[in-house]
């Protein structure tokens, strides 16, 4: 569903604008504080929610959030992340559309979710105000470049990280305070740290030494180029390495930022000992049956000795700061260490996860999610 910009709903929306500015510039003529009020009159006897975002910013709302929108880029993190919530389904009212689809996997947990109005990546407070939010979910990055225009207008922001895994959990707890359900968010932290405790437990008694060198790198193809990157040092992708019981060859290179674009030349003078090939265009066991059969890449030593493999996923690659990073954890470390985690059943795990996590009954899980199972799983 589009937003529809016909005159009959175009006037109230920029009468609304125009309120939401002028409300903002008296609250700063008054010198109001930090707090943030939501647009919206509440039903009374809700009561007031108070969380701390990813910023540190303590931002307070006179109820529980009946409309919320997500908005700006790497907007399908938060989205997959908020629905793991019952109550996304009815509260969220718009969403950002981006490259990776939402609506093929989000429409499995909430039939409605194409009905949802779907704005631009650079969608701004024009396109967001006539949505009537109560609350705005962006990224922490997006704090400059959106967030800022959108507290300018009185629509109240609530920044996430999700970047690493200590974030995420405490964005989740976040989540569960701003959506009143606790108890849920709990739930969800404590599916989390179980399988980070077993994944821990599996490594115990690990020297440093015995940890193999460990390459993680995104390849991509557009008009017969190739092109090899490898992820920044504070991203969740090396953290999932490092978690998984690996050494990252590729910190140095890339200490800070975003993707960093890398030769095969680099590669091969690192000549780790296990390669994880990602990919977001294709399916990266295939990717992978490429490279072996390149006589540059079949001269490395983990693909002269087998190892190496495409990064698993679904519908999205586990490598992502997306809830299926707990099984892109999981799958590596029983990649990395197959002797430490023998009895560990990816397609168990996978049944388990999109169970507890979204909702889905067996039978949808096997129609729906295995038959988009990719990656060297097995």
């Amino acid at each position: 569903m589009t937003i529809d910009h016909s005159p009959r709903s175009l006037v109230p929306a920029a009468i609304r604008a125009v309120t939401l500015l002028l409300v903002s510039l008296g609250l700063a003529a008054c010198g109001t504080g930090p707090t943030i009020a939501p647009s919206p009159m509440p039903d009374e006897g809700m009561g007031m929610v108070t969380v701390v975002d990813a910023l540190g910013r303590t931002v307070e709302l006179a109820a529980p959030p009946q409309r919320i929108v997500v908005a700006g880029k790497s907007s399908l993190n938060i989205l997959d992340t908020l629905y793991l919530f019952p109550a996304a389904a009815e509260r969220l009212v718009g969403f950002v559309a981006g490259q990776q689809k939402a609506g093929e996997f989000l429409s499995l947990v909430d039939p409605a979710f194409e009905e949802k109005a779907m704005l631009a990546v650079e969608a701004g407070p024009e396109q967001i105000a006539p949505l009537r939010p109560d609350v705005v979910l962006l990224r922490s990055s997006m704090a400059d470049k959106l967030g800022k225009a959108l507290e300018q207008v009185s629509l109240p922001v609530v920044y996430l990280d999700l970047e690493t895994p200590e974030q995420y959990l405490r964005d989740v707890v976040t989540l569960g305070q701003l959506l009143g359900d606790q108890a849920r968010a709990e739930e969800i932290r404590a599916f989390y740290q179980a399988r980070l405790d077993r994944v821990n437990a599996g490594l115990s008694g690990l020297e440093e030494e015995a940890k193999p060198r460990v390459l993680l790198v995104q390849y991509s193809e557009q008009g017969g180029d190739v092109a090899l990157n490898v992820p920044s040092a504070a991203w969740l992708q090396t953290a999932e390495v490092e978690l998984a019981g690996g050494r990252p060859v590729w910190v140095e290179a890339s200490p800070a930022g975003g993707w960093t674009v890398v030769s095969f030349e680099q590669i091969a003078a690192w000549n780790p000992d296990q390669i994880f090939v990602i990919s977001y265009q294709a399916d990266p066991a295939q990717v992978v049956e490429t490279l072996r059969a390149d006589s540059r890449w079949a001269a490395l030593r983990a693909v002269g000795a087998g190892q190496i493999y495409g990064f698993a996923g679904d519908f999205l690659s586990w490598d992502q700061p997306d809830p299926r990073w707990i099984l892109g954890l999981t799958w590596l470390a029983s990649r990395i260490h197959p002797d430490r985690f023998a009895d560990l059943d990816v397609r168990d795990e996978v049944t388990q996860f999109f169970g507890q996590m979204y909702g889905l009954d067996e039978a949808t899980i096997e129609e729906q999610v295995v038959p988009r199972l990719r990656g060297n799983l097995e």
